[in-house]
């Protein structure tokens, strides 16, 4: 039992500490969650990829990670476009980075999830992971969301934003994330015709916007 519990909080931030982080971060203008926690899912049987792949991890504990891996899944499921953040490999993402950067990052994340527990468990008596779907909606209802977040729930909302930068970053940076991305670079061409008209066009237009005339098209003829 003492050795179990040992391991849940091995790598953990203690809660002093944690509460430091959170005096000293202040909240960020954040990206509107949108439809990721207007449908929310418990995706726990989500956390079992990981082990199930080798992966071994180096930030998150097990409660940590199942936590991690329900968050990144709100964030970004599985739609007809593409598969979710934990099938693109996102918690492990995240937890390679952690381990990586460390420092405050790594603080703010493990605290951000501490808390996420003890808030549950105060409103819920539940950890968030064991919350049904309609209370974990409430829960990141009040920090997804700057504009409508009041003044004690800041701090979380500045660690929530982080935490939805690394999953949108680490699920765009993924196999699975660029082709969910309409951007037709990198292919093999056989040969260069030069960049189109019609994108050429549309960098004028742009420009035009910014009081910059210019004209690429006979810039492309002439040459």
């Amino acid at each position: 039992m003492a050795e179990k519990e040992n391991e849940k909080r091995k790598g953990a931030i203690k809660r002093r500490d944690m509460l430091k982080v959170f005096s000293a971060v202040p909240a960020a203008a954040l990206v509107p969650l949108g439809a990721a926690v207007a449908a929310p899912q418990k995706t726990r049987g989500s956390a079992s990829a990981g082990a199930a792949s080798g992966y071994k991890r180096k930030a998150f504990n097990d409660h940590e990670w199942e936590t991690i891996n329900a968050l990144s899944d709100l964030i970004i499921p599985a739609d007809e476009r593409s598969s979710s953040a934990t099938q693109a490999g996102v918690p492990e993402f995240i937890d390679d980075w952690l381990d990586f950067r460390g420092g405050r990052l790594k603080a703010e994340i493990l605290g951000g999830l501490t808390w996420l527990d003890l808030e549950c468990n105060r409103v819920f008596s539940h950890d968030f992971i064991d919350s049904t779907s309609a209370q974990q909606k409430k829960i990141l209802d009040r920090i997804a969301y700057p504009d409508k977040a009041s003044a004690e729930d800041l701090n979380y909302v500045a660690f929530f934003n982080h935490l939805r930068d690394l999953v949108v970053g680490g699920f765009f940076s993924s196999k699975e994330g660029v082709k969910d991305l309409p951007y037709q670079g990198n292919q093999m061409v056989a040969s260069w015709e030069g960049c189109p008209s019609n994108v050429l066009a549309q960098i004028e237009k742009n420009l035009q916007t910014k009081g910059v005339a210019l004209s690429l098209a006979s810039d492309k003829t002439s040459a």
